[in-house]
């Protein structure tokens, strides 16, 4: 148990015999004779829902302990999606729920870090922009205005929306998290 004013964003707390993983943390000072709080955002590492939680300063909260292990993405059945560890050859799974719509970014061999609790494998971490390459997309309106967007497939078959001047065969970085464009990869002529 940690006091509460000692929690850090990243930080995985139990609350309610639940795990959840600190992604936003507000610090409100108190004044006159109301005390100090922290405002968590948190997320549900099992089961990605969200909540929000007041906390005074003063409140005893409990850390948990996560490991994590560098592991190969293998495949995903119905129930969940299987990793491997690349020096002992032993394989995890993690339910679907916890991995969420990431598993549309995997692909086989990707380099993963999977987080366990004990010897069960609870979740993963994946990076929030990754480059991908647009396999189709229409051609761009000439004389049009900068800021349209028109609709373009991924190389791994997620439709997002990007502007004009992006054509097949470019690559793009995409959010993870909001499954959106967020800037064209062009290449540095030395």
């Amino acid at each position: 148990m940690i006091l509460a004013s000692e929690v850090k964003e990243g930080m995985t707390l139990r609350v309610d015999n639940k795990l959840y993983r600190i992604m936003e943390l507000v610090r409100h000072a108190g004044a006159g004779q109301t005390h100090g709080f922290l405002e968590l955002k948190l997320k549900d590492i099992r089961f990605g829902h969200y909540a929000d939680k007041h906390v005074k300063l003063t409140d005893k909260v409990e850390e948990v302990e996560i490991a994590r292990r560098q592991m190969d993405y293998l495949y995903t059945d119905t129930g969940a999606c299987y990793f491997m560890d690349p020096v002992t050859y032993e394989q995890v799974s993690v339910p679907n729920a916890a991995v969420g719509h990431i598993k549309k970014f995997l692909a086989e061999g990707a380099k993963v870090t999977v987080e366990m609790l004990g010897e069960e494998a609870i979740s993963i971490q994946f990076p929030k922009i990754v480059e991908l390459k647009i396999s189709s997309t229409g051609t761009g309106i000439r004389d049009g205005q900068d800021n349209t967007m028109k609709p373009a497939t991924l190389e791994n078959g997620i439709e997002i929306l990007v502007p004009q001047f992006v054509e097949t065969g470019d690559r793009v970085r995409v959010d993870t998290e909001k499954v959106k464009y967020v800037d064209r990869v062009t290449g540095r002529k030395l």
